[in-house]
């Protein structure tokens, strides 16, 4: 894995050899292989990251069928083999980007369970054996890279920015962790995913609003333009981060973060891939900080007001 991007201020591009990878199985063609590792002794986390597309049900698939073709009846159908191998159930870490990703996933999970009409036995044990714990995962992979000497010898090869974070709600039920110092465990994820989806993303939207009629292309480059890039530290420091404060962990800390990330050397994040599904985007990020601000100080956020006023005229 390479790390590329800015800490204190200074470039950072560095390779870090994973070890932690021993081998990959593709369950299409090793649906065997991956049982076999299910029923394995030694098998504590399952981590998924399917993305939000992966969380739905296929009406085609089948108990007997070979791998399924969903994410929740495979999940489904590893846990029932370890179950049948009467072995202790497994943390489950999903990665999806949404609120509630494990307690959405286990409705999926038993919702399948009941399609097949599995044991009452084997829910009970998804339910209380199976720890299910929420997840924030809040950090930029950009992929693989265009040019690098090790391309040829490793087909994994990524690129991810120095910043990371993965928040696990699990205090009292988190087992079997291992230590990072990316790792936090809360009682709650909901703060931090509020926190980036009203500082990270709102200073992402509020820069389609502002700099992509400029004709700016990419978030470094709206982040270095003089005027653009003082404009975004007001928004984040006088109407971002006063309404989120009292109300997530170190707002103005994280606003700090994310200018850096904007700024990182690496990336041509392009404002027009943001600029996707913008008036929903506006809607959950912008709006609601527009609102609470006026709730809480009598008066309009200017900047953001001046950006927003199509919208909310609507």
């Amino acid at each position: 894995m390479i790390t590329r991007g800015l800490v204190d201020g200074h470039r950072v591009d560095a390779l870090q050899k994973v070890t932690s990878i021993s081998r990959g199985l593709v369950a299409a063609s090793q649906w065997e292989a991956v049982l076999d590792v299910a029923r394995s002794p030694d098998l504590r986390l399952v981590v998924s990251n399917v993305t939000e597309a992966g969380y739905e049900l296929h009406d085609g698939d089948r108990l007997d069928g070979g791998a399924p073709s969903s994410f929740p009846a495979k999940l489904l159908l590893v846990l029932k083999a370890r179950f049948d191998a009467g072995l202790p159930g497994v943390t489950v870490l999903p990665c999806e980007l949404m609120d509630g990703n494990a307690d959405r996933l286990l409705e999926l999970v038993a919702a399948q369970a009941e399609r097949w009409k599995l044991s009452g036995a084997l829910l009970d044990w998804l339910k209380t054996e199976v720890f299910w714990l929420n997840t924030l995962v809040d950090r930029i992979v950009s992929g693989r890279p265009d040019a690098h000497p090790l391309l040829d010898q490793d087909a994994l090869l990524t690129v991810a920015e120095p910043f990371s974070l993965w928040v696990i709600e699990g205090v009292g039920k988190a087992r079997d962790l291992f230590d990072h110092p990316a790792i936090r465990v809360v009682a709650d994820a909901q703060p931090y995913a509020l926190r980036k989806v009203r500082i990270l993303n709102g200073a992402h939207t509020a820069l389609v609003c502002r700099a992509l009629p400029m004709g700016i292309q990419t978030v470094r480059e709206a982040v270095a333009d003089d005027a653009v890039g003082t404009w975004l530290r007001r928004v984040l420091f006088e109407e971002l981060v006063p309404v989120m404060h009292d109300r997530v962990a170190d707002a103005a800390g994280f606003a700090h973060d994310v200018l850096t990330r904007f700024a990182n050397p690496f990336l041509a994040h392009r404002l027009s891939d943001i600029a996707l599904h913008h008036e929903a985007k506006v809607k959950v990020r912008l709006a609601p900080t527009h609102r609470e601000y006026i709730e809480r100080f009598g008066k309009k956020p200017p900047l953001l007001d001046e950006i927003l006023s199509n919208f909310l005229e609507r």
